[in-house]
């Protein structure tokens, strides 16, 4: 059992394979944190607990001797007026206006599998493979009811967490914060990674000290944004890839997040997760309930590695339904940096050809195919196919590409309107926008609010009309700006505060209904590039375009970022033109084959004007994919060379089967030098008493992952070099 529970004193255990998490009811029935690290067989914790006396803190009325402080106690869901002056979980204004909730243990329930969410997506597990821990905290004086629910994955290390607050008084109340996750630990002699960035330039990798100031850091974009990303990790001063203890945290959201990381008074730390709390608020009205999103964490004490490990299974297996999780997908051809919104039937034809001939898949229509859509300034909500620029229906279109042997995909950004419109002018109410005031633009955009019924309905209509018309196999869901102007014509005054969840609610419903509708096409999620890459969005689509910046040196630090907490198999990556059209650098076709096939694979780029020689390198290209397609999707992943270490000239990464039996090893050059030293690059999980062939060669694993792989001296402007293994049987 992954769960044990020591009723007398109130003890609660948690197991999964490798790791421990216990918590135990007070003596003045505050839910205490004890400990969450690395496996310890049947022993009471306890003793970690602070019971010394505390000076210039506050401590509960009924304490004898100045104990019990919250300030210093490590707890497992902090509250607002409670005497805990560190960063809370829970914040309730009161109907009389007071700050306050004092949550006190009432009892817990042990449930075999997992607890779902009513309103928001979750991991799911199949039969035996987690079991539910829930506790109830209550405050009877504010009638708040707190259900805490822990989800263990004892195979994957993994532990997912979300509260439930219920209003059992009489009164209404309103939540100003509400976080998933906290995490307590007794020392406070840790590093914080988070992965920051902007447009172009997604999640990149930095480490700093966990001090005693509070690092706060989120997303106030409206989504989970390019700027952070809700995965974190806390991790030991020593710790690197293989080595050494970390603490991985994420959250299942889309929208507005907050993280809070720091070291307490007597050098504890602290970790809070959740719901953004900048302008929110939320009235839960007597017998309501409000649910958090869900968090999911998990510990190694074998490195960074072995943290990711972790994830990437729990992803792939136990997160999105659709049927692509399991399939191979296809490789695509997308038309928009080949041709952006200057195209029509015949040239399209003309890249679906080529498409066919170098073995894509699938050809994807992007943007400017509806309405009157010939820039970006227009059209959007407009969801009518515009045949005379096609000229034909889609549903011909679409068939002459099936008859070439390939399948079709289409682009939407169904959240967004342009002002020039027939949607707008019909009703411009539908968009969010202050009275009284101008809206703010961003690509001469406004966004649709999601949080109307009828408004989801309206483009729920209209994309299954489209969908209907044609055999469309593959949608990508856009969505090209920040959201800011936050106001719903369809919210009250009181409520104004609820539209940022309420939008990700809508938005969940609407991707909802027609991933459960269309469980054959393939979603791709997209927001200008990478801002919206989060487990939320994954739980509907099982891929994301990685980051609107094609270049492939740039992407070795974008795909290295992402790695930390999503598998290869959620990466978005495109084989583009040269000179590259975001930041003009010019790279071998090789070297954007070798960084796009750390990912999902795919062209974007005219190919009706690569060489002979060029059709035949990516003919060649596609054909190796689609062989090591099923070792990327299902494999482990393994960081090599950082692209943030300024003392590498090169990046390297690996992805080695389950079985050991594969491996393909990716080496791209970043600044090639004269006289270059000499690399011995050590691989990492291969089987060391077995033999492994690549090209003509053998090596054993003992030698390929002690002594290393010597490479050669390159030359040329980012060179690469990608070497495939097999096991010798």
């Amino acid at each position: 059992m992954s769960i044990s529970v020591d009723k007398n004193k109130k003890l609660f255990t948690l197991q999964t394979k490798n790791t421990t998490y216990q918590m135990k009811v007070g003596r003045f029935d505050h839910l205490y944190h004890i400990y969450y690290g690395k496996k310890i067989e049947h022993q009471d914790l306890s003793y970690l607990l602070y019971n010394g006396p505390s000076h210039y803190v506050p401590y509960p009325h009924e304490s004898k001797g100045r104990v019990g402080s919250l300030t210093l106690m490590s707890q497992e869901y902090p509250t607002v007026g409670s005497g805990d002056l560190g960063s809370v979980a829970l914040d309730i204004k009161n109907h009389d206006g007071t700050r306050v909730v004092d949550l006190k243990y009432k009892n817990y329930e042990v449930i075999d599998g997992k607890y779902d969410l009513e309103n928001l997506p979750s991991f799911f597990a199949k039969e035996d493979e987690a079991q539910t821990l829930k506790i109830t905290l209550v405050d009877d004086v504010s009638g708040v009811e707190v259900e805490l629910f822990y989800g263990v994955y004892a195979k994957y290390d993994v532990i997912t967490r979300a509260a439930r607050l219920s209003n059992l008084g009489d009164s209404s109340l309103s939540i100003q914060k509400i976080q998933s996750l906290v995490l307590d630990l007794i020392s406070g002699q840790y590093d914080l990674v988070h992965f920051h960035g902007r447009w172009g330039s997604e999640r990149n990798f930095e480490r700093i000290p966990l001090s005693h100031n509070v690092t706060t850091f989120g997303s106030n974009y409206g989504v989970s944004s390019a700027k952070e990303n809700p995965g974190f990790i806390l991790l030991g001063k020593d710790t690197n890839e293989m080595h050494g203890d970390c603490y991985g945290f994420n959250l299942v959201y889309s929208g507005n997040f907050r993280a809070t990381a720091e070291q307490g008074t007597l050098g504890q730390s602290r970790i809070t997760l959740g719901l953004g709390d900048n302008q929110f608020t939320w009235k839960v009205e007597p017998g309501a309930m409000f649910e958090s999103p869900e968090a999911i964490m998990s510990f190694s004490n074998d490195g960074l590695t072995q943290l990711s490990h972790n994830f990437h299974d729990i992803i792939r297996n136990n997160l999105c339904h659709s049927k692509y999780q399991k399939v191979a997908r296809p490789v695509l051809v997308n038309n928009w940096e080949a041709t952006y919104f200057d195209f029509n039937g015949k040239k399209l034809l003309q890249i679906a050809r080529a498409a066919k001939n170098i073995g894509a898949d699938l050809f994807v229509l992007d943007d400017g195919w509806f309405g009157n859509r010939f820039d970006d300034n227009r059209s959007l909500g407009d969801w009518f196919v515009n045949e005379k620029k096609l000229g034909c229906s889609l549903k011909d279109l679409v068939q002459k590409i099936n008859n070439m042997g390939m399948e079709f995909g289409l682009w939407f950004e169904p959240e967004m309107v342009n002002e020039d419109s027939e949607l707008y002018r019909h009703h411009p109410e539908w968009a969010l926008n202050f009275p009284k005031r101008k809206a703010l633009l961003d690509r001469n955009q406004l966004v649709l609010d999601l949080s109307q019924a009828r408004v989801r309905q309206y483009l729920f209509d209209r994309i299954v009309d489209i969908l209907d018309s044609a055999n469309v196999s593959y949608i990508k869901w856009d969505m090209n700006r920040p959201i800011t102007d936050w106001y719903s014509k369809n919210l009250s005054q009181s409520r104004q505060g609820e539209l940022q969840h309420r939008y990700v609610l809508g938005l969940y419903k609407l991707l909802g209904r027609l991933t459960r509708r269309y469980p054959d096409v393939l979603f791709e999620g997209c927001s200008a590039g990478g801002a919206r890459f989060d487990l939320g969005m994954l739980s509907y689509e099982p891929q994301i375009w990685t980051s609107d910046n094609t270049d492939p040196i740039n992407r070795l630090g974008i795909q290295y970022g992402t790695s930390f907490f999503y598998p290869l198999s959620t990466m978005g990556s495109h084989v583009s033109a040269s000179p590259n059209l975001q930041n003009g650098r010019v790279t071998p076709l090789s070297t954007r084959a070798a960084v796009a096939m750390a990912g999902t694979f795919g062209y974007e780029l005219d190919v009706t004007e690569l060489s002979d020689k060029e059709q035949q390198q990516a003919k060649e290209y596609t054909q190796f994919y689609k062989k090591i397609q099923k070792l990327t999707f299902s494999g482990d992943y393994y960081r090599l060379f950082s692209p943030f270490d300024n003392h590498n000239d090169l990046v390297a990464w690996q992805i080695v089967s389950k079985d050991k039996t594969k491996c393909l090893l990716s080496v791209v050059v970043t600044n090639v030098v004269a006289n270059a030293p000499f690399v011995y690059l050590q691989l990492r999980g291969l089987d060391e008493d077995a033999n492994y062939r690549v090209n003509d060669k053998v090596y054993s694993g003992a030698a390929l992952m002690n002594a290393g792989l010597k490479l050669g001296r390159f030359k040329g402007n980012y060179p690469s070099e990608q070497l495939y293994f097999e096991k010798i049987e």
